[in-house]
């Protein structure tokens, strides 16, 4: 067991201190020269230097206090009015920046529960049906709030089964979820379909657009084939969209919005029963980092329409690069991804045991299950790496047939 650290009793100096940080990054994952496919969504240096100078010019600042920091109130405002836009959000639609997709994911579980219990009587657990792929963070929520979570089986294309989803509401459900994408494989739930079942049933749904927020809406101008998935469609209540995944906005930040005012009203915390007066927080969060607002609005601005198409395409001619050669490599893709995520599977072979090879070259990659499989998140500046990856994709998958050996990697340099 390691001795705990002290606080030193003396200041050092920061020449010193910014070395030893250099030094201890040398462990990470080499994001810049595009070896992780997930956790950082590079866009290219200019834009992390806007976000950068953007966050520190408001590093000091506190979201908590918008009359204090009108600035900021304004920021976040024109952030939000820019995610219902690009979401097609009706008149009247509400919402707020959030540190992260889950916080946005609570944010709308809260919402709904309280407009739930505020409108029905429950006689047990209040429900929220989802797919299997559905992120955790639903499950969290309903852990902190007493509720209860039915994971449903996807269909054999690894989306939605709307029908399976139905028979499972019961007079205790409340929310209906759909990922547009999901984070494991990459594909769009069938929405149109949820929203119709959701309205049947007189149900909130929320759409899970973490990932896919920021990119989808190009994606769309890109391949002119894009599935339907949100406020456009009648039927959809809420949405989370991530601005630090392909808003390319500093972390942490994201969006939670609502179609209607009546919906956004159940977001927020008041209280007053204190001896400062009333407290209201719009967000689970008291103070909120002034920087992440102030880096999200500068990136949009930043890069603006024309900007966001561009990266859509770079990201869309690194995908279709990645299918074709994982293909060619005699590998198979688990569904047929719309955006920006591919997930392949070996049905010949451990693709896991590739995947840990992989890992011991540098190259950092989510993994999947029920099936196996690599997952890879693609960003703009991937399109430089894809056919450098595939080279060492190739020496992983052989290494994995020659060997003949499980999931332990062999210590074979791929870089």
């Amino acid at each position: 067991m390691s001795e705990r650290r002290t606080l030193p009793e003396s200041g050092q100096d920061w020449s010193v201190l910014k070395k030893l940080m250099t030094d201890m990054a040398q462990g990470d994952v080499d994001w810049r020269n595009g070896k992780a496919s997930v956790y950082v969504f590079h866009s290219g240096d200019d834009v992390m230097d806007v976000a950068h100078d953007a966050y520190g010019m408001f590093i000091a600042e506190n979201g908590l206090g918008p009359a204090a920091f009108p600035s900021l109130r304004q920021m976040e405002r024109e952030v939000v009015d820019m995610a219902l836009n690009l979401q097609q959000a009706p008149e009247g639609a509400r919402g707020s920046m959030t540190s992260g997709g889950t916080e946005s994911i609570l944010l709308a579980i809260k919402a709904c529960r309280d407009q739930a219990l505020s409108l029905r009587d429950i006689a047990g657990v209040p429900e929220i049906v989802v797919p299997h792929t559905a992120h955790p963070a639903f499950d969290k929520g309903a852990h902190l709030m007493g509720l209860k979570v039915i994971r449903v089986p996807v269909g054999d294309d690894l989306r939605a089964d709307v029908e399976a989803m139905a028979q499972h509401i019961t007079p205790n459900t409340i929310m209906l979820v759909g990922s547009a994408p999901c984070f494991p494989f990459g594909l769009i739930d069938p929405i149109q379909d949820l929203a119709a079942l959701a309205l049947r049933s007189e149900l909130w749904l929320h759409v899970d657009a973490c990932v896919g927020g920021y990119i989808n809406p190009f994606m769309r101008e890109v391949r002119g084939d894009f599935p339907a998935y949100d406020f456009a469609i009648e039927g959809v209540s809420s949405m989370s969209l991530d601005l630090h995944k392909y808003g390319y906005a500093a972390k942490g930040a994201s969006t939670v919005l609502y179609r209607e005012k009546s919906l956004a009203d159940y977001q927020g915390f008041h209280f007053d029963d204190w001896p400062c007066g009333h407290m209201y927080t719009p967000t689970f969060a008291g103070t909120r980092p002034g920087g992440a607002i102030a880096a999200a609005w500068a990136v949009l601005n930043y890069l603006g329409h024309e900007g966001y198409v561009e990266r859509a395409r770079r990201i869309n001619n690194a995908k279709n690069t990645l299918i074709e050669g994982c293909s060619a490599l005699g590998f198979h893709i688990h569904g047929d991804p719309e955006a920006s995520i591919v997930a392949f599977g070996w049905s010949d072979g451990d693709i896991l045991a590739v995947g840990e090879r992989l890992y011991g070259a540098g190259w950092f990659s989510s993994r999947t299950q029920s099936p196996d499989g690599i997952q890879c998140m693609i960003s703009p500046e991937h399109e430089k790496t894809i056919p450098k990856y595939l080279n060492i994709l190739e020496k992983a998958k052989q290494s994995v047939v020659e060997s003949g050996a499980g999931r332990s990697s062999d210590g074979i340099s791929y870089s």
